[in-house]
């Protein structure tokens, strides 16, 4: 296990970034700053809790002191109007920072090395969703299409995660929002989104060591592509019904012994038996047209093995030779791209962070600031679970995810905590863990219940 990154410096990396972001009020009105609206509403999705900066109030009157202040350095709770018409007007653009000031820290820290794919390559899938919609609430950067003749508005956003087979998290990089661009007459979409994504951040890595995920709807000849010439890997989901030219070229190639490789492997579960069947074939046309691109295409059908019935199919195209030795881990890495769903969006959107929730929609940038600090509470929560014992202990003590949140919003409400780790100790000893379990001693300086408000 590498070194433990402590939420001190991972908050510290949200809090720079805070600070750099430009000063867009005019005058001398500026008693809150826009550091500390941007770490209030941090705290919030940090905490799970939309009433934490309440209550944080309730004990400031009571004792003249607070969590926010201690856990997020937050001095002065602003209102909940303050917040929003703070963070209106500021561009979600100056809080990408911190995605990757944090990827940087875990991967000197050695906590990414288990992050790998085929060829050794980092796996990031890219997936896009919907995060706002309404049919009266809208601003200049919602996305409009009608319905039954009725204008409807909406906010999507592209998000990117890293992922690996074998790993359960997803960490979280910079999201790249669906909305109107200048000097665009057509809407934004996911298509165009995923596009200014590659272009802004492929530099980050080395040329050949990231393989990008996606599903059938970026697999085609842009997109490749775009790629291609900025060195990255690929493996996109290919189906047959939107790639009419690749697949008669493989069904012509049916008709010729040997020109599709087939390997058969059979694998136990339990008392189930099952046959994964590969098949590939090399240097394939993605499309009909003169100008395209040759692909290599491989696709695994699994079937029961006591019934023979198909309990699964999906196939791919991507640049990766394919081989007896690589298809395994091609096929690995290209079923991983269903963990921006399931570890990405579905706890986003339903283990707490209500990521489809109406925090505040506002004129201008309002709900793409906010979600942005939901991503960035999500991304610390991840890093805290991969590298702090104690976090770790505490969560699988506690076991579901709704109970650790329970017991955080329960405990600040109704005490106070001069840092997060004094409070994360505190839940370990209370749950009677191992005390060899605290990775420093002088982490259990207080065993005591703290103070009430």
């Amino acid at each position: 296990m590498g070194k433990p990154l402590k939420f001190k410096k991972l908050l510290a990396t949200v809090r720079e970034a805070l600070d750099r972001l430009p000063e867009h009020r005019r005058g001398k009105n500026t008693q809150y700053s826009l550091t500390e609206a941007g770490l209030s509403a941090f705290s919030v999705f940090y905490m799970q809790s939309p009433s934490f900066l309440a209550h944080q109030r309730d004990m400031e009157r009571q004792r003249g002191q607070h969590n926010a202040q201690s856990l997020f350095g937050v001095k002065r709770i602003l209102s909940d109007s303050q917040l929003r018409n703070l963070l209106d007007p500021v561009d979600p653009a100056g809080l990408r920072t911190p995605f990757w000031e944090i990827y940087a820290q875990l991967e000197a820290a050695g906590h990414l090395d288990a992050y790998t794919g085929v060829g050794g390559t980092r796996l990031i899938s890219l997936d896009g969703s919907q995060y706002f919609s309404s049919e009266k609430v809208h601003c200049p950067n919602c996305r409009v299409t009608m319905r039954d003749e009725q204008p409807h508005y909406a906010h999507g956003v592209l998000l990117a995660v890293v992922g690996a087979p074998e790993q359960e998290a997803v960490i979280c990089l910079e999201p790249e929002f669906i909305t109107p661009q200048d000097g665009h007459e057509k809407q934004d979409c996911e298509q165009q989104a995923i596009k200014r994504w590659i272009k802004r951040n492929a530099a980050r890595f080395a040329p050949e060591s990231v393989t990008i995920l996606t599903d059938d709807l970026h697999c085609h000849y842009p997109l490749c592509t775009l790629l291609a010439q900025h060195h990255m890997h690929f493996i996109l989901t290919c189906k047959e019904a939107s790639h009419p030219a690749l697949y008669e070229e493989v069904h012509l190639l049916e008709q010729v012994a040997g020109a599709i490789t087939t390997q058969v492997v059979e694998k136990r579960h339990g008392r189930r038996r099952a046959r994964w069947i590969y098949r590939w074939v090399e240097q394939v046309p993605l499309r009909g047209d003169l100008e395209t691109i040759m692909v290599n295409w491989c696709e695994l059908t699994i079937r029961d093995g006591a019934t023979d019935q198909q309990v699964y199919h999906c196939a791919w195209a991507t640049d990766h030779p394919v081989t007896a030795q690589t298809v395994p881990e091609i096929v690995a890495g290209g079923r991983s791209r269903w963990k921006v769903e399931n570890e990405g969006f579905n706890v986003l959107k339903n283990r707490g962070y209500h990521f489809a929730h109406n925090y505040g929609h506002g004129q201008q940038h309002l709900s793409s600031v906010l979600l942005t600090l939901l991503l960035l509470a999500f991304l610390c929560h991840t890093v805290l679970g991969l590298t702090c014992a104690t976090y770790q202990a505490v969560r699988r003590e506690l076991g579901a995810r709704r109970t650790f949140f329970n017991d955080l919003r329960a405990l600040t409400r109704y005490f106070y905590f001069p840092s997060w780790q004094r409070l994360l100790t505190f839940m370990y000893h209370q749950l009677d863990l191992p005390p060899e379990g605290l990775p420093h001693q002088r982490e259990a300086d207080s065993l005591t219940l703290p103070h009430a408000s």
